[in-house]
């Protein structure tokens, strides 16, 4: 079972504390320099809704208007982009707002993904596992990304089943590995 109840404003960005990826740039649309943009925001066109957008962390501001949206794209123009190829110049950038932009979060099971970066990641008895490096989605669900103590990278299912207990204020994720990744780690910890 997935997450319902989390805030997902924002993509984590590993390298980027007090950053929030809000959206990116995919493709032109047209000829006359308007691009789409995937936005990581509730609704998409809330992509503008927290200040001025920037080029990166600390990178310059992006300015421009929307145009449309659908699902969870909308289109825009941006200043000083007149045709296909500027646009197509900016396939990939990623657009940041400060961490401080975003709403605070009032209810007591809610929370910015990007919150959770850097968290340590602890099992049920305590254990110390890990600390939470990222945490991405692929298309089926988000994935919880754990640089372990050993130096290795898991990725886990962010779902209830695996990550039971969300800590924001004591700094901690409580998992519960699935089967065959306990059982990968058991044998590798067995090998050295």
């Amino acid at each position: 079972m997935a997450r319902k109840s989390l805030r997902s404003e924002g993509a984590t960005t590993p390298g980027a504390p007090g950053w929030v990826c809000v959206g990116v740039v995919t493709k032109p649309k047209g000829v006359r320099g308007e691009v789409r943009i995937k936005s990581f925001t509730a609704a998409p066109t809330d992509i503008v809704a927290y200040g001025p957008l920037h080029r990166g962390p600390d990178g310059p501001v992006v300015a421009f208007e929307l145009c449309g949206n659908q699902r969870d794209m909308v289109t825009a123009r941006i200043a000083g982009i007149g045709d296909r190829n500027g646009a197509e110049a900016l396939r990939g950038a990623k657009l940041f707002v400060p961490r401080a932009a975003l709403p605070e979060v009032v209810e007591d099971d809610e929370y910015y993904l990007t919150d959770l970066v850097g968290l340590a990641v602890e099992l049920a008895d305590g254990t110390a596992w890990g600390t939470v490096h990222a945490l991405h989605d692929f298309g089926a669900g988000d994935i919880l990304e754990v640089a372990r103590t050993e130096g290795e990278t898991v990725m886990l299912p962010f779902t209830r089943e695996t990550v039971p207990v969300v800590d924001i204020a004591g700094g901690r994720l409580v998992i519960d590995p699935l089967e065959e990744t306990s059982e990968e780690i058991s044998a590798k910890d067995e090998a050295e």
